[in-house]
């Protein structure tokens, strides 16, 4: 049975923090004098009494939770806190509740799709809230992504399994400590990155929104015109620290507690940064000989796209489909990619090709040598049967969601292209498509409904990383 009273505690825990996270924005719109105080008073008091009423339901001595407990708890999570953290776009002036839900499970999933225009004069209060929203949902995966998906074996994930992804009594006190931990270096990132954006030329306000929202790896700016608003030093800053953003987190906790820089030795961040520093030096080359542009500036606008897409931050710098064929194919199929597992980013993830590459090499020396026995190593770990059939599962899960996400938007009467690169940049959280109306210069305003909350529900599938949603659909998850 599932146990409902250890869930309702939980998930009143968690509508306590965002209730806390609320009054951020209520402060900045007392100070400024706008109109959204009520919104964010009626939102915060609306969810702080529902999250009392869940602890009080749920409160018990025995809290320990199962793998049908814990599937079904990753996904309520996502989807009840961005329930309760539309309201205030709700409310605010102008906004229906699709375009509201469309925006905060953007925000949440760290995905970077907007339906808003109008950034620049928009109200303190609900940009920094967009902020919020995205920063929470880059610390609230990492964690997820360290001690909850390798305990559930998601996607293969079973292979950056720790003590903290073991669910017993005795681990509990070591997740506790690695979430803390996590939590500290998120925090001293997001500083420096704020640090630095501000030394780049922006104000503080501009440099605390989007410090938050490139840890996160989210996309989400104070501009219209992204980050083509801000000068050429901030766009080195924000390649630096998407890139950042990009790598296990976790490793940046065992690199201080260790004091070595044994995070390098990495298979997956070495295989990260040496893929984004051959595609961004292979488009800036292709720039710099197509187009009328300095070397610097093709770097620059090349890196800064490149690791914008494969960290799936999404930061509009320029439109990077007006470069020719090969861009526009090369983008496609970043959008798949992802970073490194433990990272705030989405996709496929780069340590998921690196394993199908070992099987494939398994399967070549199979084929010369068909009595033999062979065993590939990811990270000295041997890669065992029950990871594979985990990976193909999730990777066949994830091109048809994309597949069905596609031909439900073009039943809504979108394009091929915009519905295509709509679903998968809805499914691997990058944020802008392809295409003038959702391409790197356009949003998701002027989308019908119906494709909104596709698109909506497909951030969430792409975040929880598909089989974790998946398995609730499964008649054997609710038997027992």
């Amino acid at each position: 049975m599932l146990n409902l009273r250890p869930l309702l505690f939980i998930l009143g825990i968690f509508l306590s923090t965002l209730t806390v996270f609320m009054f951020i924005p209520l402060i900045f719109a007392l100070f400024y004098g706008e109109e959204t105080v009520g919104a964010f008073m009626i939102s915060s008091l609306v969810t702080g009494t529902t999250a009392s009423a869940c602890i009080h339901q749920g409160r018990s001595r025995n809290l320990n939770l199962n793998i049908r407990d814990m599937f079904l708890l990753t996904s309520l999570t996502w989807l009840i806190v961005s329930f309760f953290a539309a309201m205030p776009f709700t409310l605010y002036h102008g906004i229906n509740y699709t375009d509201a839900f469309f925006e905060t499970m953007s925000g949440i999933t760290t995905t970077g799709s907007t339906v808003l225009s109008g950034l620049d004069t928009m109200d303190h209060s609900i940009l920094i809230w967009r902020s919020l929203l995205q920063w929470m949902g880059g610390i609230g995966f990492i964690v997820m992504a360290v001690a909850v998906l390798p305990f559930l074996n998601v996607g293969g994930m079973r292979l950056f399994r720790t003590e903290s992804s073991d669910w017993s009594d005795k681990a509990i006190p070591r997740t506790q400590d690695m979430a803390k931990h996590l939590f500290y270096i998120y925090i001293l990132l997001t500083i420096l990155c704020g640090v630095a954006y501000h030394l780049s030329g922006m104000s503080w306000f501009q440099a605390i929104n989007h410090a938050m929202t490139t840890l996160s790896t989210g996309g989400y700016s104070t501009s219209d015109s992204s980050m083509a608003a801000f000068s050429n030093q901030a766009h080195w800053v924000g390649v630096v620290f998407m890139a950042a953003g990009g790598l296990p987190l976790l490793m940046f906790v065992n690199c201080i507690q260790q004091r070595s820089l044994w995070v390098w030795n990495d298979a997956q961040v070495k295989g990260f940064i040496l893929f984004i520093t051959t595609v961004s030096i292979g488009l800036a080359f292709w720039l710099w000989l197509g187009h009328e542009m300095t070397p610097l500036d093709a770097l620059r606008l090349a890196s800064f796209n490149v690791v914008s897409v494969v960290t799936t931050t999404g930061y509009g710098l320029t439109d990077y489909t007006a470069w020719g064929a090969l861009a526009n194919i090369a983008f496609l199929f970043l959008m798949f990619a992802g970073s490194c597992s433990g990272s705030t980013s989405g996709g496929i993830k780069i340590f998921r090709f690196q394993i199908a590459g070992a099987i494939m090499r398994e399967q070549l020396k199979q084929q010369f040598h068909p009595s033999g026995v062979f065993k590939e190593r990811y990270n000295n770990r041997i890669i065992s049967d029950d990871i594979v059939r985990s990976l193909v599962t999730f990777i066949l899960l994830f091109m048809m969601v994309i597949v069905v996400l596609s031909i439900i938007l073009v039943l809504t009467g979108l394009d091929p292209v915009t519905s295509f690169t709509g679903a998968i940049t809805a499914v691997t959280n990058v944020g802008p498509g392809l295409g003038s109306t959702i391409g790197p210069a356009g949003n998701f305003s002027t989308l019908p409904d119906v494709a909104k909350w596709a698109l909506a529900i497909g951030m969430l599938l792409g975040r929880l990383e598909i089989l974790t949603v998946a398995v609730l659909f499964h008649p054997q998850f609710w038997k027992y």
